[in-house]
């Protein structure tokens, strides 16, 4: 856009009229203002004729003129006016910020620094207009990166006074006023764009084209690609058009960001159509454009149409560069077919390039799918010997690939020799293996490889703890899962209730449901309740010990302090006097389990009956035997 001064725009606007300079933006746009063109035709915000009897520092008429007076002195120290004026300051309203800023547009430095002055130090909060007219002073200078940031500024403060369009409409009107270059427009746009605002950039394109004037094809470029971002193809469409009909020329930043549009609508096939048309406008695809469509036809899994673009880009002597070989290796990885991957790699370092981690990545992750751990460790080293460290991902692929091959030693030794050659390693990937180690049921090696890294800083959470001490307890280590608590515990990590239900189920399994009974005492005290499982463990364990009377003290104690109502510990405890055959015990079991709260179910019926027949039965088999010789419907037919 060319420098300009029009006053006839503000005709083109007829419903945009501002208010009176001084009055309030935000109360209306339809008011009827004509705007004067020279400063000396200004109304003055203070007519009373009594005004010229005060002197000049107490008269309010005269406070634009001592301020701009103040301003083209060299020495301006606008603190000294601001103790000089003190009583006229609290006068000083937008009408008169425009008015200081209208004398001052041909010096946007002085401008600047009475319109921050009045912001900061004063801290009266310009109008709308006023901001615009900053503006105008500084596009006009060519101050382009200080309007910017002004105009981001603008935004914020008329977020919850007017729509943002207005300054729109506030930009042009104010032009009237000064001098102005049509760049602001192009501001404004760039603004919107870097504050997210995707549509008011659209909308503000398509007022500036209709007033005639032209934004910048950096400016269209910019809006093209954040429209396509925001997947608004139309929109993109209707930008380019617009491009040409106003006589904006594309250039071959517009061509490639179309390209991707193109793309993204799925229609490669309309690509090559596109691209006659960029070649009679002047422009040669260049590696931007390629990349772009060898990046659609490779998601696309058209990688046959990829590699006829690949041959074709040396024809028109575009070098394919490292962009356009990730490209391929991962589309042939995509498609499983990895060896030839491999070999389009080592093309590219025999051309000279050098590949980068995601090359690397790529590889090591579809040999690591296919159960190739011999040829991604030789690419992991060969990448490490070229300088470049492996991510997260790439050794977590790597972990996860000897984990499905139930080689987990041989991952441990990876991360041995990873830190060895100084790889970062991530606490996610220890995490990784010591969870791995654990469901294998090698809780050992977890625990020694977890003492190992411990020493060298590494800090495990509450999962690891609570996971290595559920696979001790399910390997009957109990002992060593003990003592994992303790240092638990001397940390400040409290265990989980998972953790106490795995170790007083390992205890009672072991013939050690004393020790059971009182891991449950020490959980209560922590405040972590008991459930029907640890009832049960316990209960269960102290009837294989045929301790009856604690089983049923235990029983007791889980209804009545613990509210836990566990029918298959009650039939657990039947079950085991209704074997030895003693169907007085059993009765008296009965009724006192009733006072407990239980209601003998369908499986407690048939264990009492059974009890009873036994003690009725001159043979004392097994009561299990009993229960094999007669079907329990036979017990419960009636008479």
């Amino acid at each position: 856009m060319s420098r300009t001064f029009l006053p006839w725009i503000n005709r083109s606007l007829s419903s945009s009229k501002l208010p009176p300079l001084g009055c309030n933006f935000s109360t209306s746009l339809s008011q009827p203002f004509n705007s004067p063109r020279s400063l000396q035709i200004l109304p003055s915000s203070h007519p009373n004729p009594l005004y010229h009897l005060l002197p000049p520092t107490q008269n309010p008429s005269q406070l634009v003129d001592l301020i701009c007076t103040s301003l083209k002195r060299p020495d301006c120290d606008l603190s000294v006016l601001r103790n000089n004026l003190g009583n006229l300051l609290p006068r000083l309203n937008t009408s008169d910020i425009g008015r200081v800023l209208l004398r001052c547009q041909s010096d946007y430095a002085s401008a600047l620094t009475f319109f921050n002055w009045v912001k900061n130090d004063l801290c009266i909060v310009p109008g709308v207009y006023n901001y615009c007219l900053v503006l105008h002073i500084l596009s006009w200078s060519r101050q382009l990166g200080q309007a910017m940031e002004l105009m981001t500024e603008l935004f914020k403060s008329v977020r919850n006074e007017i729509p943002k369009e207005d300054v729109f409409r506030v930009l042009v009107v104010s032009s009237e006023e000064c001098y102005w270059d049509p760049v602001v427009f192009d501001i404004l746009i760039k603004a919107y764009l870097k504050i997210g605002s995707v549509r008011e950039a659209f909308r503000t394109y398509l007022k500036t084209t209709e007033l005639g004037f032209a934004p910048s094809v950096i400016s269209c470029n910019f809006l093209i690609d954040r429209l396509l971002k925001v997947n608004d193809i139309e929109q993109c469409w209707v930008v380019y058009g617009i491009m040409g009909r106003v006589g904006i020329h594309p250039n071959s930043h517009t061509f490639n960001i179309l390209t991707n549009v193109l793309c993204r609508e799925g229609d490669v096939d309309k690509v090559n159509e596109f691209l006659e048309r960029m070649e009679e406008e002047g422009f040669d695809p260049d590696i931007v454009t390629y990349n772009t469509l060898l990046r659609s036809y490779c998601r696309k899994g058209r990688l046959e149409d990829a590699f006829r673009l690949y041959s074709v880009m040396s024809i028109r002597r575009v070098n394919p560069d490292l962009v356009s070989h990730t490209t391929l290796i991962n589309g042939l990885c995509r498609a499983d077919r990895v060896r030839e991957a491999h070999n389009l790699f080592n093309q590219m370092l025999h051309d000279g390039l050098d590949p980068d981690g995601l090359v690397y990545s790529t590889l090591i992750y579809t040999y690591c799918k296919e159960g190739n751990m011999k040829e991604s460790k030789l690419l992991l080293r060969e990448m490490i010997g070229r300088g470049i460290f492996p991510d997260d991902f790439t050794c977590r692929v790597m972990m996860e690939g000897y984990g499905r091959e139930g080689n987990l030693i041989s991952a441990i030794n990876l991360v041995v020799e990873l830190e060895r050659l100084g790889v970062p390693l991530s606490k996610e990937i220890y995490d990784h293996l010591i969870i791995s180690l654990c469901d294998e049921s090698r809780p050992f090696a977890a625990k020694n490889f977890l003492d190992r890294i411990c020493a060298e800083g590494y800090v495990p959470s509450m999962c690891i703890y609570y996971k290595l001490i559920e696979a001790l307890c399910s390997n009957d280590s109990v002992d060593e899962a003990l003592i994992l608590k303790a240092e638990m515990i001397e940390k400040g990590k409290l265990p989980n209730l998972g953790s106490y239900k795995s170790l007083i189920g390992s205890l009672t399994r072991t013939g050690r449901s004393k020790e059971g009974e009182l891991l449950m005492e020490e959980m209560n005290g922590l405040g972590v309740m008991p459930d029907h499982e640890i009832c049960r463990a316990l209960i269960h364990g102290f009837c294989k010990e045929k301790n009856v009377a604690r089983a049923e003290s235990i029983l007791e104690t889980f209804a009545a302090k613990f509210g836990v109502i566990d029918h298959e510990s009650c039939n657990a405890l039947i079950w085991v006097i209704a074997e030895d055959g003693d169907a007085n015990a059993l009765m008296e079991l009965q009724n006192r389990i009733l006072k407990m709260g239980y209601a003998p179910n369908r499986t407690s019926y048939k264990y009492i009956i059974l009890g009873i027949c036994k003690a009725a039965t001159p043979h004392k088999g097994k009561l299990h035997e009993l229960w094999i010789c007669r079907r329990p419907e036979q017990f419960l037919r009636p008479a």
